[in-house]
């Protein structure tokens, strides 16, 4: 049995899993899926002070908390660098490290520097009446649609767990400075429905580990737990 930690993204929660952790658990593995500080049950922790750190945090201490081994460690978009300084502190803990459609960053990065377009929600947030919030992006036509969500239902469905994410979450570095967890199997899932401008970083062929890349394909949008949860399930229990 592993465990799978799923970590959400910006502006998400915990329940954005809900259609992915029965498939893990009836496979027989334990499944966890925190809200981050600021958002779910913890949106009314949403402060200027919540940062990448306090979320690293959060799963750090889950994992320590609970003494979880074996962790098949999820993190989706955002939460990319949120696994990766997590699993820098704890690396003895963590089996893989999957990036769900996620920013992939090198000792010291933010998300400004993964994602340079991250750069203009800063901008934006820092300019804004609160000096702080960053908004959910908004919902485009299809077949984007909210975060790669177009089904209706599903959209609307997804907008009762949206919340701001603090600037701070955006613009703190990520530290990955422990040798140990380079030696982290990592994979890597890539969901193929997104729009023009927003650029990936390429994957290179040999991972920190030394093995060949791993990277798997959905034919979908971002929030590919909510579209496509089972195919998302199927490649997750390669891993386990």
């Amino acid at each position: 049995m592993s465990t799978y930690l799923l970590v959400h993204g910006a502006w998400h929660s915990g329940q954005c899993w809900e259609r992915v952790a029965p498939l893990l658990a009836s496979a027989g593995h334990r499944v966890l899926t925190p809200s981050l500080t600021g958002y779910g049950d913890k949106a009314h922790l949403l402060s200027p002070e919540v940062g990448l750190d306090t979320h690293v945090d959060d799963i750090v201490g889950l994992i320590t908390g609970e003494d979880l081994t074996d962790v098949v460690l999820v993190g989706h978009s955002y939460a990319g660098l949120v696994i990766s300084a997590a699993a820098n502190q704890v690396p003895d803990r963590i089996a893989h490290l999957v990036y769900l459609d996620a920013m992939v960053p090198e000792d010291g990065e933010s998300a400004a520097d993964v994602q340079p377009a991250t750069r203009a929600l800063i901008d934006l947030a820092l300019t804004s009446a609160s000096g702080w919030r960053v908004p959910p992006l908004p919902e485009m036509p299809p077949p984007f649609g909210l975060f790669g969500v177009t089904d209706p239902a599903d959209a609307a469905w997804l907008r009762t767990m949206l919340s701001d994410q603090p600037v701070r979450c955006l613009q703190q570095p990520v530290r990955m400075d422990n040798p140990a967890v380079r030696t982290i199997p990592r994979a890597h899932i890539h969901c193929t429905v997104k729009p023009e401008g927003i650029p990936r970083r390429p994957v290179p062929a040999v991972q920190p580990d030394g093995t060949p890349a791993r990277v798997w394909e959905l034919p979908t949008g971002h929030d590919c737990m909510i579209t496509m949860p089972a195919e998302l399930a199927g490649l997750l229990l390669r891993l386990g």
